[in-house]
């Protein structure tokens, strides 16, 4: 259980403490509510390029990590489809030293030509070692576009084309900061063993004067449920052929059906007794390995299948064993012990990220991003509370053939 105590500043901050009278060690976290989703078709990766902006220093503190490594801190950060997440670890005598630094690059962050070309030329590199020139780099990008047609989940994080990044202009970057970056659409999160009232006397101090200068996020669209079977095969210089399924979960991350997908997903690959191992890797043959997760997204996310097919194995054997497991899994009660299992797993994770700082603040932020700080503490009972026959009728509604994306991605000739 996770104490924690909440505040609004008068220009919209959001402040949540933990205090942590167990370590000395402070985590300062600020979430950003801007991802990849609040980007232009034409523009993708911003979110990204600013992940990396951030760190170039301000007209005050030209270099972020001096301060930070002064403080005997360590600090990072990162981006996804809905938010962008920065974080620092100090001692907790120095967390003023963390608070000034945020407080710093949300209203002076120095956007020169000079720093934003050089950070364009590293998001560009990094695109072109993740994507391009990476096996099987490109995968899920593929996929992304499958599964989504108008929600802007449709292109990842690192966006859809280097050009886009390329092409940016200096005042499109500058208003994307000036629209995003400000305390109406940030959240500041700390653990610490301190008292919360001491921290949001610090927020003020540091947080309290600047002016909000946001606007309302644009309303996103809602992607339309698919009705046909959707098929693609990619032929790449990799060594081994995939076969992925991609399906559109009907609910977003605070609907039930989030937690079913995710439990199901344990059920099927959460770990080497689950079942698609065991049946298709272990006792078939037919893979070499296998996988089954959530994308996990604030808005409706993909439950995804994948599978590396073992040498010699047929794609529609392959493809047959897999949809197999899927029928099992709509047709067959989870038994007691398998069921027990996963969800002890999860509530396993859970106690043990609680005993981090860091996790504990990270935390923090994000469900009150997502506007449900009381899941915090109670995602245990919901994973308790689902039995067997809601996993099968999920898994009715959810793995139908016409609701399916399959990609094939394999090497350039049979080997």
């Amino acid at each position: 259980m996770i104490e924690y105590r909440t505040h609004t500043l008068s220009n919209g901050l959001r402040v949540t403490v933990n205090r942590d009278r167990t370590s000395q060690m402070a985590a300062v976290n600020m979430l950003y509510g801007v991802g990849a989703r609040n980007e232009e078709p034409s523009r993708t990766g911003f979110a990204h390029l600013f992940e990396h902006l951030m760190f170039r220093g301000t007209r005050q503190v030209p270099d972020f990590d001096l301060p930070v490594q002064m403080a005997c801190g360590d600090n990072n950060a990162f981006t996804n489809n809905d938010y962008t997440d920065y974080y620092i670890t100090l001692p907790k005598d120095n967390v003023e030293t963390a608070l000034w630094l945020e407080s710093d690059r949300m209203t002076g962050l120095d956007i020169g030509p000079e720093v934003l070309e050089t950070e364009k030329r590293v998001v560009i590199e990094e695109f072109n070692q993740r994507i391009l020139n990476q096996p099987y780099g490109d995968q899920w990008m593929l996929l992304r576009e499958m599964v989504y047609k108008v929600h802007p989940y449709r292109w990842s994080t690192i966006g859809l084309t280097p050009d886009h990044i390329a092409g940016a202009s200096l005042d499109e970057v500058r208003a994307f900061y000036r629209r995003y970056y400000t305390p109406s659409n940030a959240i500041l999160s700390v653990s610490a063993d301190l008292e919360p009232e001491r921290i949001f006397a610090l927020a003020e101090r540091w947080f309290g004067d600047i002016a909000d200068r946001g606007t309302a996020p644009d309303p996103l669209p809602a992607e339309p449920p698919q009705t046909e079977a959707r098929r693609l095969e990619i032929a790449r210089d990799v060594p081994a052929r995939t076969l992925t399924l991609a399906f559109l979960m009907p609910g977003g991350r605070l609907s039930r059906t989030h937690y079913l997908c995710d439990l199901m997903t344990d059920l099927l690959a959460g770990g080497q007794s689950a079942r698609l191992y065991r049946s298709l890797v272990r006792e078939q043959g037919l893979f070499s390995s296998v996988n089954a997760y959530i994308s996990g997204d604030m808005d409706p996310g993909t439950v995804v299948l994948t599978g590396r097919l073992s040498p010699g194995t047929e794609l529609a054997r392959g493809e047959e064993a897999m949809w197999r497991e899927l029928h099992r899994l709509q047709n067959e009660p989870a038994g007691e012990y398998e069921l027990e299992k996963v969800k002890n797993k999860f509530e396993a994770g859970t106690l043990f990220g609680e005993l981090n700082v860091m996790n504990k603040a990270m935390n923090l932020g994000y469900y009150t991003l997502l506007g449900d700080l009381s899941l915090l503490n109670g995602e245990v009972t919901v994973y308790r509370s689902i039995a067997p026959e809601e996993i099968m009728e999920t898994a009715r509604r959810i793995f139908r053939p016409e609701r399916c994306s399959t990609l094939i991605y394999g090497p350039l000739c049979n080997r």
